[in-house]
């Protein structure tokens, strides 16, 4: 079991430790509903160290990243980071991730943790012809993220960069904490805005306290895994490994928008083939209707009865006071309005699809 940098200094602030993705993680502090609350409301602070970082450099850098994911990456200026998927050579995807443009030969893609060696081997395998220059630096760095719509206004102080004007999807290299060279990246899991910090190791524990010493007037608090599930699936943000994976297609899980065929890529004439032809079958958000908690494994039927699909993540919304959650229904049961149930033990309850975010702000 690996650790973060942090993993003694929330064991000290009382967290529920779990494993997670091959990490010792904290899971909760206080308790889902204040932590997610805290998020919505003011502003929390995640560590999640566990994920992946690869540098990709050299005069090959965009070569690979074209070749590797969905997205057009060509569009990216210094600056600038974009959501993209890697996919695989069967349809589905290998990893879904953020990639950075630092400087002008220099990328940061950012992986899910569970995902760090499967995406670095089958990166490498492209990469053979190519020829561009690897660099796996998920060890040394961590990333924090402070989330929420006091954000801003929070953390303005242990920096010279103008933090509310960087855009969603845009970043600075520059000071925080003390520290130098820390990419503050207005991107996040939770929609309720905020940054991630990306530091070394050795740095994060002084970002840390300071983060909290700046935030103490504003209620700043540490917030858990099981809040930011709560959170990204508010938002209808797909999770790999249960609503996206090696088996699903872009198109299939709503992700054609990051599928950009002005380019070739790994499987893209399987995939326009998918997209022209419109996926068998979608993921859809859904809202029970009556009381009861929907999980990743439930059957979805329809009012008969029958099985026609399966719940991918669900839980009950800390900010809706609702059972919401995803799952993959044959297309033309997909229409956002129509009426399906989900298997919750003995019984069928009745639910509504709808398109997320689940919540609005």
């Amino acid at each position: 079991m690996k650790n973060t940098a942090l993993t003694q200094t929330h064991e000290a602030l009382g967290a529920k430790m779990v494993p997670f993705a091959g990490y010792n993680m904290p899971v909760s502090y206080e308790g889902i509903n204040v932590e997610h609350e805290t998020v919505r409301k003011g502003v929390g602070v995640f560590d999640v160290s566990h994920m992946g970082e690869f540098l990709i450099e050299g005069p090959k850098a965009l070569d690979l990243i074209q070749k590797v994911s969905s997205n057009d990456a060509s569009k990216l200026t210094l600056g600038k980071a974009q959501y993209s998927c890697l996919p695989n050579e069967t349809g589905g995807i290998v990893d879904d991730l953020i990639v950075y443009r630092i400087k002008e030969e220099t990328y940061l893609l950012v992986v899910n943790a569970s995902n760090i060696e499967k995406d670095w081997a089958h990166i490498s395998k492209y990469n053979e012809e190519i020829g561009a220059t690897m660099r796996n630096i998920s060890d040394e760095f961590s990333l924090l993220a402070i989330q929420g719509p006091k954000a801003v206004e929070a953390m303005q102080s242990l920096t010279s960069v103008d933090l509310a004007s960087i855009k969603f999807y845009n970043f600075v290299v520059g000071d925080f904490a003390g520290i130098d060279n820390v990419i503050i990246s207005a991107t996040g899991y939770t929609g309720s805005g905020g940054f991630e910090i990306y530091c070394k190791n050795s740095e994060v524990q002084q970002v840390w306290d300071m983060v909290f010493e700046a935030g103490a007037a504003y209620d700043i608090k540490p917030i858990g895994l099981a809040a930011r599930d709560t959170l990204r699936l508010e938002m209808g943000y797909c999770l790999y490994g249960n609503d996206i994976d090696d088996s699903t297609s872009p198109f299939e899980a709503g992700l054609g928008w990051i599928t950009k065929f002005t380019k070739d890529f790994v499987n893209s004439e399987a995939l326009a083939k998918i997209k022209a032809h419109a996926p068998e079958r979608k993921l859809i958000g859904f809202e029970l209707d009556e009381r009861g908690i929907p999980r990743q494994g439930y059957d979805i039927v329809d009012g008969q009865g029958k099985t026609i699909g399966i719940v991918t993540s669900g839980t009950m919304s800390p900010s809706l006071g609702k059972g919401i959650g995803l799952g993959y229904v044959p297309s033309v049961f997909a229409e956002a309005g129509s009426k399906i149930h989900i298997q919750i033990r003995k019984n069928a309850v009745p639910a509504t699809i709808v398109k997320p975010p689940f919540y609005k702000g």
